[in-house]
């Protein structure tokens, strides 16, 4: 490290040397940091080389999960969901007990109650947790993914954004092989009401059972529109939706 004696101030990086300001003034250091190459190849860089593969994977993992359920993600996802995702899959695949280290794997950790249970209950919007959104308790038929509410009033039921005057509802039925790729999800018809006292039972009812022998999720969407004219808009371009993964078999 050197102090910089000069009329000219700059930070940032040129060629192999990076300029910064430090509590002694502006100093420059040489680039440092390991090569790739040896990264790859060292053995002392073998536990970094593992954790780089299992992050990976979990990465992966992640965006599996989210183009899974792209008709259901798109307007019911914050800024950080891809990240908080990564970190989620990361913990699913610590719960995989059997493979080598740096071979850890998603679709094995999913296999086991913990590695679920990490899973289970993601919030893809974290400005909109369905638990503060939905004020209503649901159940869950896992064999035909349909979610129900025998009394919903969705004044009362609702943590509604100010400015909306609907709400829509949608129930999500994915079965999904994190080993294989193969995905396969059915969505129930829209149950759209406005935000009123009227009582209203609701069943949403996936249009079929989803094919494949990978994992079962069930999601649960709350949507929130504001019509005018007669028309429904978006409430906020969907920043107040909320959409969850409610269990996993």
């Amino acid at each position: 490290m050197a102090k910089l004696n000069s009329f000219i101030k700059i930070e940032g990086t040129l060629d192999n040397l990076t300029f910064y300001k430090g509590k002694e003034g502006y100093l420059v250091k040489t680039k440092g940091g390991v090569s790739a190459k040896r990264i790859k190849t060292d053995p002392a860089y073998a536990r970094t080389r593992e954790n780089g593969s299992e992050f990976g994977h979990a990465a992966s993992s992640g965006k599996q999960l989210r183009r899974s359920i792209l008709d259901l993600l798109t307007d019911a996802k914050d800024d950080l969901v891809t990240s908080r995702l990564t970190q989620t899959m990361t913990k699913v695949k610590d719960a995989d007990t059997t493979s080598p280290r740096g071979q850890r794997q998603v679709a094995i950790g999913l296999a086991t109650p913990l590695g679920k249970l990490a899973l289970n209950g993601f919030n893809f919007n974290n400005n909109a947790i369905l638990s503060s959104v939905l004020l209503s308790d649901y159940t869950l038929n896992t064999a035909t993914g349909a979610i129900s509410m025998a009394e919903f009033i969705p004044s009362q039921n609702l943590n509604a954004p100010q400015g909306s005057t609907h709400v829509s509802l949608i129930a999500g039925f994915l079965d999904i092989d994190f080993s294989t790729d193969i995905k396969d999800l059915q969505v129930s018809p829209t149950l759209n009401l406005p935000i009123d006292n009227t009582n209203t039972p609701v069943t949403l009812t996936p249009a079929a059972v989803p094919t494949g022998t990978g994992n079962k999720m069930y999601f649960l969407k709350v949507a929130f529109y504001q019509e005018v004219n007669g028309l429904q808009y978006a409430l906020n371009n969907g920043a107040f939706n909320a959409l969850k993964l409610v269990d996993i078999l």
